[in-house]
């Protein structure tokens, strides 16, 4: 099994779910719930490590686009 993706999408979805993320720990500490910033980072840093750790380990990244072929 092959994981076709291209490292700038997946960096792209990283950061958005990094941002939702903490923009949900900010609604939280709005309302009261303070959570502290550096087990969040961690876990926003493991995160991205074990999705470049596992893409690579399933097959790499996709290097060329498909199609698009010159006529």
């Amino acid at each position: 099994m092959t994981v076709d993706v291209s490292r700038g999408g997946l960096l792209v979805t990283l950061a958005i779910f990094g941002v939702i993320v903490y923009e949900f720990r900010t609604v939280l500490d709005f309302v009261g719930v303070e959570l502290p910033l550096i087990p969040y980072m961690a876990g926003v840093f493991l995160l991205a490590a074990g999705t470049v750790w596992y893409v690579t380990l399933r097959g790499g990244w996709r290097t060329e686009p498909d199609g698009d072929e010159a006529a």
